[in-house]
């Protein structure tokens, strides 16, 4: 039995991305978006670093968004697997360019929106709250090759009228809303994280904070729109999320952790409380960075959001001289290996406690409520003879950072709910592949699209089930 007591009403569910699960990548009038661009294998790092362009698909490569695991005409099948475990919550997003195909037009594609109210209706038919994101890492490719994505402020009109058009058009269907997801990875996978693609000329660092004060502005600006729209719309932002541990206590270590953790808190010091953080104008001015503001900005930047959600998977480690050669390649976020934690077969450090220290450190620093929004273990899951998957490893991982929400929940942390990652498998964001599964649901392809797309329900689905029905008390076997 577990230790500690989740609050009545906390809601229970998993998450999934529009550009990682839906697939029919120009079905009912699609645009491209920039995931869509994104190959699978060598080439996949530098494009989604923006270190190499990609305005046109080629035909020698293979891009996993394109099919996906075909949620897009499986969805109900999906959604019903997710009622028989007892989801009250479902994360996803909606792919911008499914409603404007091209992300500049103003008037919104009618078989976008008739799609994304069928799936939430689908989702209020079994009582599942949608949570819904968006803008997942998907900006619509012609944004990118005619305006140069989120460099250019001109991206503000285009992503509120986007923003404005989903308020109206499932207005009642959809309570939870989430701007742009883990908006500090704009630093740190650009193109991937906001379109950006860069010149030989361009100064990278002023390119990324001027991409990410017109997000900033576009963030606040929407929260605001969809309070206007509906008084009950509750808005919030989104961090992949992770304390920087000090590689020692070394001072200087110290420091540098604490600077890292601020690189990756600057969006949220903006979008939670209303005004950019103190220590950026140093950060800048060290940077070479001038940040072009318009009039009212600073007032637009008010508008704060009602709770901070985030992603948690590992904690991080950073030291002084830390450097692209000792920092581990395992995640885009770079991070010293830390020898006192285990690591998953990605190389990512397992640490629930790391999960409590960080909702610790956010409440503390926010003083609004928190939601746990992306959680799981990527894994390779094997199907034994008889058909089972037993991937009690999984089960093991999320009982373990379950646990460790419930002790923040004791701290006195408010923590309006938990989705787990890739609740059903999908393509993984940072490697491309299928084999990197996180699901409670497995799902029948390879690494290279090949596969009857068949979903099989694994040992942890019935196990997430009790969890559910129990309200977090029974993370039994």
């Amino acid at each position: 039995m577990s230790a500690v007591t989740f609050p009545e009403g906390f809601l229970w569910g998993g998450a999934l991305a529009a550009n990682q699960s839906e697939g029919s990548y120009l079905a009912g009038g699609k645009g491209l978006t920039t995931v869509d661009m994104i190959p699978h294998g060598e080439h996949r790092m530098p494009v989604k670093l923006g270190l190499e362009p990609r305005y046109s698909l080629q035909d020698e490569e293979y891009y996993p968004s394109h099919d996906a695991i075909d949620f897009y005409r499986r969805y109900k099948d999906d959604i019903a697997l997710m009622a028989e475990m007892g989801f009250t919550v479902f994360r996803t997003s909606i792919a911008w360019s499914r409603i404007y195909p091209n992300g500049d037009e103003l008037t919104p594609n009618p078989n976008g929106i008739a799609f994304y109210r069928s799936l939430f209706e689908e989702c209020q038919k079994y009582g599942i709250t949608p949570l819904v994101t968006l803008c997942h890492f998907d900006v619509p490719m012609h944004l990118v090759t005619e305006y140069g994505s989120w460099r250019n402020r001109k991206m503000i009109e285009f992503f509120t009228r986007y923003a404005r058009t989903c308020f109206e058009a499932f207005n009642g269907l959809v309570k939870y809303w989430l701007t742009f997801n883990e908006i500090n990875i704009l630093l740190h996978s650009p193109f991937s994280g906001a379109g950006l693609v860069f010149g030989p000329e361009d100064n990278h660092e002023q390119v990324k904070y001027q991409a990410a004060h017109h997000e900033l502005v576009a963030s606040a600006q929407v929260t605001k729109i969809a309070h206007e729209i509906n008084s009950e719309n509750q808005v919030g932002c989104m961090l992949a999320g992770g304390n920087f541990y000090p590689w020692s206590c070394n001072p200087e270590d110290v420091w540098a952790a604490l600077e890292k953790d601020r690189e990756n808190l600057f969006f949220i010091d903006v979008q939670a409380r209303g005004a950019y953080p103190s220590y950026a104008a140093r950060v800048f001015r060290e940077k070479g960075i001038e940040i072009e503001w318009q009039p009212g900005d600073a007032e637009i930047l008010r508008h704060t959001v009602d709770f901070v959600s985030f992603s948690y998977y590992a904690s991080r480690c950073a030291s002084a001289d830390m450097n692209e050669k000792n920092s581990s390649a395992a995640n885009v976020v770079k991070s010293l290996t830390n020898p006192h934690i285990p690591r998953s077969a990605w190389g990512w450090g397992i640490d629930p406690l790391g999960l409590r220290i960080t909702m610790n450190m956010m409440y503390d620093r926010y003083q609004k409520p928190l939601f746990l929004v992306e959680n799981g273990l990527g894994a390779r899951d094997e199907i034994e003879a008889n058909g089972e998957i037993h991937d009690d490893y999984r089960i093991s991982y999320l009982r373990q950072h379950i646990q460790a929400m419930g002790e923040a929940i004791a701290d006195g942390i408010p923590v309006i709910g938990y989705t787990t990652w890739g609740c059903i498998d999908l393509v993984a964001a940072s490697t491309g592949e299928m084999s990197k599964r996180y699901g409670f649901v497995y799902v029948d392809r390879d690494d290279h699209g090949k596969g009857t797309l068949a979903r099989t329900r694994k040992k942890s689905f019935w196990w997430y089930k009790k969890v559910i029905a129990s309200n977090g008390q029974d993370l039994t076997d």
